[in-house]
This record gives structure tokens, sequence and C-alpha cells, in this order.
């Protein structure tokens, strides 16, 4: 009979520890690649990409792109080119203020890159944190039935 209530303690705190440990590592993956720069949805991405008020760049894999196409109005460009910047830049036509938005699957690649570009001198990077398939932050390109085309 002693022994219970010190199984069920552990267990609690056991338990409670890794309820601590899963919320503090959610948090802190949250604070580490959210981008706390600007923001626009897909509709709104879509919208100002087909204006021409931004240079919307789809930064997914070519393996991705020919999955799901590639949202109108965005421009192909894989993050992991070695040149990824100087072919940005070559985008933009050498203008690092030009309003830049950078859409990837989820937001996670897209929040991670616009941090590294805004320290790479680009002063207007925009990010799509809903991605082309959904996240946190909305439901998606392709769940919000935008255009695609196929790659």
């Amino acid at each position: 009979m002693t022994d219970a209530p010190r199984k069920f303690t552990t267990r609690r705190a056991l338990l409670g520890g890794a309820g601590v440990l899963f919320l503090g590592g959610a948090y802190l993956f949250g604070v580490r690649w959210r981008y706390y720069g600007d923001h626009l949805d897909a509709v709104q991405a879509h919208r100002a990409a087909t204006r021409g008020d931004i240079l919307l760049v789809d930064i997914r894999t070519p393996e991705e792109w020919r999955a799901t196409g590639v949202g109108v109005g965005a421009r192909m460009l894989d993050m992991r080119r070695p040149d990824f910047v100087e072919m940005l830049d070559g985008m933009a036509e050498g203008d690092r203020g030009r309003p830049v938005a950078l859409i990837c699957a989820r937001g996670v690649r897209s929040a991670r890159l616009s941090k590294a570009l805004t320290s790479a001198g680009f002063t207007r990077i925009i990010d799509v944190p809903e991605g082309m398939i959904g996240s946190f932050a909305g439901p998606g390109w392709l769940k919000r039935g935008l255009p695609v085309t196929p790659v």
C-alpha cells in the first residue's frame, strides 16, 4: 500500500515533466523559426504577385513543384542552390528593397530563409507562412483553390 501513492506521484511527475518539455520545445520551435517581418496569406500573395506588386518566389524543390504545381504568379527558385542569393538578386533586378514574398510547403523554410535574407540585406522580405499545403497559419494555397501551373 505504501508503494501505490509513490507510483502515482512518480507517474504524475513524469507526465508533468514530459508536458513541460513538450510545451517548452513547441515554444522554442515556434520562436526559433517564426519570422517577425511582414506576412501575407496565400490569397493576398497571389493577388499581389499577379498585379506585380511583389516578387513571389516558390523556394521548394523541383520534386515538390512537380507534385503540386507552382502557384500562378510565383517564380521557382530552389532554396538549396548554392547561388540562391545571387539568383534572387537577379530576379529582383538588383533591387534588394523590392518586396519579395517567399512561399514553401508549410511555412517553416520560408520563415527561416526570410530571416537569412533580411540579414543578407534584403529589406522587404515577406513570408507566406501557410505555404502551399497549409500550416498553423492557414489552409494553404492548394486548399484555398488558388490556381497552379503544372511543372
